[in-house]
């Protein structure tokens, strides 16, 4: 599946701006731009912080070329008093049906004064729209509504590239029972020579100890750290006079 973002005269730079980032954000890099306010797009491909997607939006003179080469068309539309005569799909359950086309898919965006024209819809195979507070709110800004229709369409397809699935370095797993079994040592070790644990208790103060350092659940990394703690501390109690 590939997807592209069209936005019909677009007349805020800011908003242009905003839609690039919100794009890059999902794994989204194709912006079109569709009679879009000239001044508007120069501001917003010049921006000091302007992304690759910003820079690379094409322009185009009607819509009808901007979805020239996709095979589903989505225009986006909120919940107004206008009768539509076309099916009006659920963000999330609009999502799996993009993924289902296996061509390339236009997602239409209409301008923050009027959204899309009834010329502009005639070019839409159904429309999509976010579900919203109809009374206070029932409309979104513009960059506001692009990233959540893409998070949506993105998370669906996978797109987003899983925390989970990426490999930790090793160093951040978690500590393996043999560098817990050393920190509980060289714990009880210090804390015997310390005179906070005696003889006469040690065995059951050991189980405690391993419990505590169990229910810690630190890091491989964490856990040599203090490893490296307790044998200082055991170094300056076998050499108090030591100036090192």
């Amino acid at each position: 599946m590939t997807t592209a973002a069209v936005l019909v005269s677009p007349r805020n730079p800011l908003n242009i701006g905003a839609v690039a980032r919100a794009l890059a954000n999902f794994g989204c890099f194709d912006l079109r731009l569709v009679q879009a306010y000239r001044n508007a797009v120069d501001e917003a491909k010049s921006a000091t912080h302007a992304g690759a997607v910003a820079r690379d939006a094409r322009e185009f003179a009607t819509l009808g070329e901007a979805i020239a080469d996709c095979s589903l068309v989505v225009g986006t539309a909120s919940l107004g008093p206008r009768e539509s005569r076309h099916e009006i799909v659920r963000l999330e359950q609009a999502a799996p049906r993009i993924h289902a086309n296996e061509g390339r898919t236009a997602i239409v965006f209409g301008s923050e004064k009027s959204g899309l024209s009834n010329d502009d819809l005639a070019h839409c195979h159904w429309l999509m729209t976010i579900p919203s507070d109809p009374d206070e709110h029932g409309s979104m800004n513009l960059g506001q509504a692009v990233a959540v229709c893409f998070y949506e369409i993105a998370g669906r397809g996978r797109a987003i590239p899983k925390l989970d699935d990426r490999t930790p370095p090793a160093r951040s797993l978690p500590a393996d029972g043999e560098a817990e079994d050393r920190l509980t040592q060289l714990l009880t070790e210090a804390l015997t020579k310390s005179g906070y644990v005696h003889e006469r208790t040690l065995e059951g103060d050991l189980h405690k100890l391993q419990r505590l350092v169990k229910r810690m659940q630190l890091s491989h990394r964490d856990a040599e750290i203090w490893q490296g703690v307790f044998r200082q501390i055991l170094w300056r109690i076998s050499n108090p006079d030591s100036q090192k």
